[in-house]
């Protein structure tokens, strides 16, 4: 199991099957999806997020090959608001989604450094790459922040069809030097 992480204003707990039914409610929105692999079925199925939970996430995490958790406000920690995870697969390290009504304030960017940390630090992984829409925007932002850089492009299948997938990707060297870097000038 993976442990409980904090940020200045967020919990992010391992993920467990009691966590499907917040799932279920927030995950099913075209607003989370559409930007989403196309492995994600569309329509969610009514059992999606239990399944997922209980058929894809926890044995993966019990085999070493997949770190996730639920993400939360500390100012409301029964509360599950998104998803983050880290995966040992090739080009594809970390995904997340948050919930409509919690986007654009700056949670997912975050609970990324956080993610990120572990990632370099306690997996002691020495790169970590991240596919998606090029339409994603927002997604793109986050990478942007974190100093990550564009490393390919190519067609990629979504769930709201076929778009251009761009590949991004931070090494540990040049995230050490970001994190030494925001020290020095205090930010």
């Amino acid at each position: 199991m993976p442990p409980e992480l904090h940020t200045e204003r967020l919990l992010l707990t391992p993920l467990q099957l009691s966590d499907a039914a917040d799932i279920q409610r927030l995950f099913p929105q075209w607003e989370v999806v559409r930007y989403l692999d196309s492995h994600v079925p569309w329509p969610y199925l009514a059992d999606g997020a239990l399944s997922w939970v209980r058929d894809c996430v926890l044995p993966a995490v019990a085999a070493g090959k997949q770190w996730e958790w639920a993400i939360r406000l500390r100012s409301a920690p029964q509360s599950l608001i998104g998803c983050i995870g880290l995966m040992d697969q090739t080009d594809n390290h970390r995904g997340f989604w948050l919930a409509p009504a919690w986007q654009g304030q700056g949670y997912m960017s975050e609970a990324c450094s956080v993610v990120t940390h572990y990632w370099f630090e306690v997996l002691d992984r020495p790169v970590l790459r991240v596919p998606k829409a090029v339409a994603n925007a927002g997604s793109r932002r986050v990478s942007e922040r974190e100093g990550m850089r564009l490393v390919g492009e190519a067609q990629g299948e979504f769930v709201c069809g076929r778009l251009q997938r761009q590949l991004w990707e931070l090494r540990r060297e040049e995230w050490r030097r970001g994190l030494v870097a925001a020290a020095t000038t205090g930010s």
